[in-house]
């Protein structure tokens, strides 16, 4: 199963094609980076459709953010002037960031397409957004130490193939005192799904498996997009196991502060599991950290 798709649509992937990383593709993170650069700026047509959408939830005051995200952030208003937000997409979680009280943003992507919509979005807003064009394992080193809130989001970890490197830029970017607060899917969700009777079943996932490739969307992650799958560009993406991203986060000199494991659907996946039931499985997590 693909770490990046959601269980209850597997039945609706048709003829995606999933496999294992290749050990020359695996032993390569950044020619990974490249295939996911070109695949996202493929996957930007879906966001494109949704940009009046965006706008108009924005422009509402409505955040995108999900409850225990703006919870883990606080009011920002008076005490952050600068957020970060890396991997930012099309920019609507960073511009919520904006609306949580961070008087500037600058969000960082490596897609230039998402990033053109990202512009759109804080124009359209008239709000005080910087967009940045760059991969996560090499941040620009112009931002260093500029950050009072670093915020990484959901959805992202798992298009990261070297998480040393990713550590180590996140740790350069706030401010001495400032703070990263991530919140991401929890990797063991990916070992449970819905039975089809309101309770969980345990899949084949492997937990410990390395990087897929794939290529072609989830109706239920991407909408369809003009190009065939089989025209559109390989991608990879692994579910880095909850030991590997925090010993990564110890390693990168930030001091973490908080390791928070949550029954929070992330994504509005496993609809037809109890919410008793999904109340029984960590499927989401947090890390909060400061820079000495």
């Amino acid at each position: 199963m693909h770490p990046a798709l959601d269980p209850d649509q597997l039945e609706n992937l048709g003829d995606l094609d999933v496999r294992p990383a290749t050990p020359e593709e695996s032993a390569d993170p950044r020619l990974m980076h490249a295939a996911n650069r070109v695949a996202w700026d493929q996957a930007a047509e879906d966001y494109e459709r949704r940009l009046a959408g965006s706008v108009e939830r924005l422009r509402a005051g409505r955040s995108s953010l999900l409850p225990v995200e703006l919870a883990l952030i606080g009011d920002l208003h008076g005490t952050v002037d600068h957020a970060v937000h890396v991997q930012c997409a099309g920019g609507e979680d960073t511009l919520s960031l904006w609306l949580a009280g961070a008087r500037r943003v600058t969000g960082i992507d490596f897609s230039p397409r998402m990033l053109d919509l990202a512009r759109q979005l804080s124009t359209a807003l008239d709000a005080p957004a910087t967009w940045v064009e760059a991969d996560v394992l090499d941040l620009p080193h112009a931002l260093d130490g500029t950050a009072d809130l670093v915020y990484y989001g959901r959805g992202s970890i798992m298009w990261v193939q070297d998480l040393v490197a990713w550590a180590a830029g996140l740790a350069r970017l706030p401010r001495p005192g400032g703070r990263l607060v991530l919140f991401e899917g929890h990797p063991a969700e990916w070992l449970f799904d819905g039975d089809g009777e309101g309770g969980w079943l345990l899949t084949e996932y492997d937990y410990f498996a390395g990087p897929e490739a794939s290529r072609g969307w989830s109706p239920a992650y991407i909408e369809r997009l003009s190009l065939p799958d089989d025209e559109q560009a390989w991608k990879f993406a692994r579910a880095w196991t909850l030991g590997e991203v925090v010993t990564a986060l110890l390693g990168s000199g930030l001091r973490v502060e908080t390791v928070t494991e949550h029954p929070v659907d992330w994504y509005g996946g496993h609809r037809d599991v109890h919410p008793a039931e999904r109340g029984r499985v960590p499927l989401s997590f947090s890390v909060t950290a400061t820079r000495p």
